[in-house]
């Protein structure tokens, strides 16, 4: 029986010749979802910005009545509301401010909690309250920084390790590849306003996991290239590199991408924003582990000089005591 290739093994794709181009829209890309986290924001879930979140469905009808629950919710007397649809048009996630000395005291949190949920259902006999989330304004900001620095911490250490394992060049390569990779998943969720939360970070760090484990595969066939084709122009070099690599890549990331598409399209509404930034994530990393990582070592000067062992002075002051030592 004759296995399925998803790539065949006489794959021979220039992707090389369309670098320019694709660095171009990747460099646009990560200015227009830089612009889009500086103007529009994002829609911090409750993790990071403190106060409460009630997520509601009416059973009943196709549509929620976002207007209706905003006037309603104002006039209990808690503050203006901001609501959102939640997943399906009939869901929405109520957030409000947290009442002043709940901090201390947090059953004026819950009290309030109560009188929004009792409302609702006063209203809409339909309505099912999916749940309610809590968390204070000291504790948001510390989840906030923490998850920030983690990020952070993630890259900075897979840049040392690719560092130390090739040459700075590929370090520099790899940091560039995981900030294409993370800067269009923020842009992603500032321009359809899913929430952010906790859940995101989770996916951001997974597929920072998963870029660099792309691009490891990928750099370790051009190291290993580089030492067997010293004379091959770059460009070719790294096209065969990734053509090489090429099977191995496009099977992970449909065995990867299938169950979180599925997740995405019939999944929980809870991790709905975790699937969605780890199939475009998954997507996004598989492109620049071919369309970044690699063809940014050409204007790197990374060339058929690279890996090529040098004699310290040690070793060659060893190696003339050795011959003038040797017996006649």
């Amino acid at each position: 029986m004759k296995l399925l290739k998803l790539v065949p093994d006489d794959t021979n794709i220039d992707f090389l010749k369309w670098r320019t181009w694709a660095f171009g829209i990747s460099l646009l890309l990560m200015v227009a979802s830089v612009g889009l986290v500086a103007t529009k924001g994002l829609n911090f879930g409750v993790d990071f910005i403190g106060g409460q979140m009630i997520r509601a469905t009416f059973t009943e009808s196709t549509s929620a009545p976002v207007t209706e629950l905003r006037e309603t919710v104002a006039k209990l007397g808690y503050g203006d509301p901001t609501i959102q649809r939640f997943g399906a048009e009939n869901q929405v996630s109520i957030r409000m401010k947290l009442p002043d000395g709940a901090d201390k005291n947090p059953e004026l949190a819950n009290t309030m909690a109560t009188k929004i949920t009792e409302t609702l259902k006063a209203g809409h006999p339909d309505v099912r309250i999916d749940g309610v989330d809590s968390v204070s304004g000291k504790v948001s900001e510390e989840l906030f920084s923490t998850g920030m620095r983690a990020l952070l911490a993630a890259m900075a250490g897979v840049s040392i390790y690719i560092w130390f394992r090739f040459e700075w060049q590929f370090g520099v390569g790899a940091i560039w590849s995981l900030l294409h990779d993370v800067t269009l998943t923020f842009g992603l969720f500032a321009l359809t306003g899913w929430e952010f939360d906790l859940n995101i970070i989770a996916a951001l760090l997974t597929i920072i996991g998963y870029s660099l484990n792309d691009t490891v595969v990928v750099y370790d066939r051009i190291r290993e290239n580089l030492m067997k084709f010293r004379k091959m122009e770059m460009a070719s070099l790294l096209n065969l590199s990734v053509n090489e690599t090429l099977s191995r890549t496009v099977m992970t990331s449909v065995s990867i991408s299938l169950p979180l598409i599925i997740l995405v399209l019939f999944g929980p509404d809870v991790i709905f924003g975790f699937s969605a930034a780890m199939a475009f994530g998954i997507v996004v990393g598989t492109y620049s582990s071919i369309y970044q990582a690699a063809p940014i070592l050409i204007w790197l000067k990374v060339g058929s000089h690279s890996f090529v062992p040098t004699d310290d002075a040690g070793s060659k002051a060893e190696r003339i005591d050795d011959n003038f030592g040797a017996k006649p």
